[in-house]
C-alpha cells in the first residue's frame, strides 16, 4: 500500500537497536502512554537502547528475549515524500520511501493513505 507525508518526522534516534532473534536485552520501560505495546529495551553489551513492540520479547528470568529479528530504524520524512507500506505495528509502519530509498518505520500519524 501507498502513503503519502502529511507531517514531516526527524527521528531522534541516531544509533537505533538492532535485535536478532534469541538475543537478550534488558526491558527498561514497559509500556509508555505515549507508546503502548512497546517496551523500551537496552542490549546486553549496553551499546544502544531503543523501542521494541511487545510482541515481539518473550520475558524470562527477568530479561527479554527476542523472537524474531528487529530494527528500531525510523525514516526521517518531508511532506509529499512516497512511501510504500510493508508492516503495520502498534501504531508505525515499517517501509520503504520512495524519496530516498531507505527502509524502516514512520509514525501512522505521518501519513494517509493514497487514493
Amino acid at each position: 500500500m501507498k502513503y503519502i507525508v502529511v507531517e514531516s518526522y526527524k527521528s531522534e534516534f541516531i544509533n537505533p537497536i538492532f535485535v536478532v532473534k534469541d538475543e537478550k536485552v534488558i526491558i527498561e520501560i514497559e509500556y509508555d502512554e505515549e507508546y503502548p505495546n512497546w517496551f523500551y529495551c537496552k542490549k546486553l553489551d549496553n551499546l544502544n537502547s531503543g523501542w521494541i513492540p511487545e510482541k515481539l520479547i518473550k520475558k524470562e528470568n527477568g530479561y527479554g528475549i527476542i523472537i524474531e529479528d528487529y530494527s528500531a530504524k525510523e525514516l526521517n520524512v518531508e511532506i509529499n515524500y512516497i512511501i510504500d507500506g510493508i508492516n503495520e505495528l502498534n501504531g508505525w509502519i515499517w517501509c520503504e520511501c520512495e524519496n530516498t530509498n531507505e527502509i524502516g518505520w514512520v509514525s501512522l500519524k505521518n501519513i494517509e493513505k493514497m487514493e
